[in-house]
């Protein structure tokens, strides 16, 4: 095994437990740091768990770059003489035992006037007063603070197609984000169907038991028509976070990185990699937002409004964007651009292409786990990078909009969400970041600040003015 340190920065979500039985020679312990640390590990912890006789029983915890480099870790560690590797944990799985949610009761359950409050025979008196007044529901139930989360499994995360058990997990973490940053009771409901006439059904079957819906991990274009037909019929606000929350958090990013490199939105040249639904609600916001200049790449190339062989979906975006008509690849297409945000796949921008940019380039590489660049190796040629990992500055995470957004919404009581709701969002998250804090590897906010969620919260429902950002104004065409 190489003994030359990794490149790729290792990470949490690879952290590995193994638990070593050793002889009574301490200096293993040292022999066992070091072996991590020559391939490229992080060692985070060490702990001595039994001393015998015999020997320790030693505990080490380690972070790797990903699933192979962590078991040449262990295959490394374990080849010591005078250890044995007695098991290997991965805390990432240990943390999803059981589930990471739970339901509990809000009010005391320990007498029999609780029971008869809570549930038979006074509850009978609030379910008839609600027959009568059914504008009370929100008030007198969960509903007024409650979320469905909703997915069918048919793109989770970047990884396709997995189904609705595979999603399930994101769908507990996403609602255990929505308790943590906005305190707000969020349900996972993962459907066993792809058909969208049947998810629109049965979405509007759950309706009356929630007071949003949050759509999650759904292919596109299926999902347009999804969010689409559950806003027209439903008197609860949906929206589909991986278009809406995405969008946002790219909106209030690109606005302070243009701060920082002083540059104007309005005059600034955008090229999005990928047509699906997160590109196209980012397209959507940012022309919202006063960019004129988008080009959109895809598999087809860069989308034109004179190609013939678009359709659907691919065809109505290029109608709306692309003004010069550029054609061809995306080294093509970033000719002279100012900003590249991606939200395709892995490898598909080639650092050299940045040099093609425009001065002060801003690359953007979202697509997670495995970003468009390397954020370091883009770091190299561009003036600001962002991406969507939690292991580089900048990262671009949908955490900071969408609880503080279903907040607003349901403070507000709220039967719809409109663009200048997600607009003001975006704002108040940029405004976040203070002039004294902007530098170009802290364009965005911790997703740990507190402030964020209540001031989204407080744009979303109009009852607080958002600051705007500072205009750069030395970019001209």
């Amino acid at each position: 095994m190489s003994t030359t340190p990794r490149r790729a920065a290792t990470s949490a979500s690879y952290s590995i437990t193994m638990r070593l039985h050793t002889t009574l020679d301490h200096t293993l312990i040292g022999a066992v740091a070091t072996a991590i640390a020559q391939g490229g590990g992080i060692v985070t912890a060490i702990d001595v768990a039994d001393s015998r006789q015999e020997g320790l029983v030693v505990d080490v915890t380690f972070s790797a770059t990903d699933a192979p480099h962590a078991d040449e870790l262990v295959e490394a560690v374990g080849a010591l003489h005078g250890i044995t590797v007695h098991k290997v944990s991965d805390r990432t799985f240990l943390l999803h035992l059981g589930g990471k949610i739970e339901v509990r009761s809000k009010v005391p359950l320990r007498t029999r006037d609780d029971l008869s409050m809570a549930y038979t025979p006074g509850v009978g008196r609030v379910s008839l007063a609600l027959a009568e007044h059914p504008e009370d529901v929100a008030k007198l139930t969960v509903k007024g603070n409650s979320v469905a989360v909703v997915t069918d499994g048919s793109a989770v995360l970047g990884l396709g197609n997995l189904g609705p058990g595979a999603a399930l997990p994101v769908m507990e973490g996403k609602a255990a984000l929505f308790k943590q940053f906005a305190d707000i009771d969020a349900w996972p409901i993962c459907l066993a169907t792809q058909d969208t006439d049947a998810i629109v059904e049965i979405v509007a079957g759950i309706a009356p038991g929630f007071g949003g819906i949050n759509l999650e991990d759904i292919a596109a274009p299926r999902c347009f028509e999804i969010e689409a037909r559950l806003r027209e019929r439903l008197d609860i606000p949906v929206f589909h976070d991986d278009q809406h929350g995405t969008a946002i958090v790219v909106l209030a990013a690109l606005k302070n990185a243009l701060r920082c490199v002083h540059k104007d939105l309005g005059l600034a040249r955008v090229v999005v990699a990928g047509g699906g639904a997160a590109g196209t609600a980012i397209v959507t916001l940012l022309m919202a937002a006063g960019v004129r200049d988008v080009v959109v790449w895809d598999r087809e190339g860069c989308l034109s409004r004179d190609d013939a062989t678009l359709s659907g979906a691919k065809a109505e975006l290029a109608g709306r964007t692309n003004p010069r008509g550029v054609r061809g690849s995306l080294q093509r297409g970033l000719k002279d651009a100012d900003v590249f945000i991606g939200v395709s796949g892995p490898g598909v921008l080639d650092a050299a292409w940045i040099d093609d940019m425009a001065p002060d380039a801003v690359v953007f590489a979202l697509a997670n786990p495995d970003p468009e660049i390397d954020p370091a190796e883009a770091a190299k040629h561009a003036a600001v990078v962002a991406s969507g990992r939690s292991d580089y500055p900048n990262q671009i995470n949908n955490v900071l909009a969408f609880p503080g957004v279903f907040r607003g919404l349901l403070d507000a009581r709220a039967s719809d969400i409109g663009t200048d709701m997600l607009l003001r969002a975006a704002d108040a998250i940029a405004g976040s970041v203070t002039d004294e804090q902007l530098n170009a590897s802290f364009i965005i906010p911790s997703v740990f600040n507190p402030e964020v969620p209540k001031a989204v919260a407080a744009a979303v429902r109009g009852d607080a003015p958002t600051p705007a950002s500072a205009p750069g104004g030395r970019l001209t065409r």
